[in-house]
């Protein structure tokens, strides 16, 4: 086992006194940090896929994306390589269109008055108590109105007897 020791930490990971054979400077951990947060949002996607079990591309996709393309870019002007320097000048543009694309969208998502979960846009009924969109307000409304009792509430009260024991 001594033999498969050695061979891991001084032939794999330090090889040649250097880690995992790479000499490091600043330069090669940005560069890293760049395809480290490239390659991450494969897994984002797999997952946000898998748990959805349908093809689903999160936010946080696109903030990898941004992320990673950009540092990428910083790597390829440090390195001042035209090849590399194209291939991420200009993707930051798409990922960025659609982190706006993607709040937006989430703007436009209501409360329920009845359950006070998230409505998405353009929906006739609540997908979580099945609540008549008329019940629905805009988010920041809702904020306004937490302190007001809702509709079904205030018509529960009306109808039971209260602690006297009148109707």
């Amino acid at each position: 086992m001594d033999w498969l020791t050695h061979f891991v930490w001084h032939d794999a990971i330090w090889h040649n006194g250097k880690f995992l054979g790479i000499d490091w400077s600043v330069w090669k951990v940005v560069g890293w940090m760049g395809n480290a947060a490239f390659s991450c949002r494969f897994l984002v996607q797999w997952y946000a896929t898998e748990k959805h079990k349908k093809v689903v591309i999160p936010a946080l996709f696109w903030w990898l994306s941004l992320v990673g393309s950009l540092l990428l870019l910083i790597y390829a002007f440090h390195k001042a390589d035209s090849v590399y320097i194209y291939s991420f000048l200009f993707p930051w543009i798409p990922y960025t269109r659609n982190l706006i694309i993607h709040y937006r969208h989430q703007k436009e998502y209501s409360d329920c008055v009845e359950c006070g979960k998230k409505a998405p846009p353009q929906s006739n009924f609540c997908p979580h108590c099945g609540a008549k969109l008329g019940a629905i307000v805009p988010t920041q409304q809702r904020k306004e109105q937490s302190e007001q009792p809702s509709v079904r509430t205030a018509l529960k009260s009306a109808e039971s007897p209260d602690a006297s024991g009148r109707s």
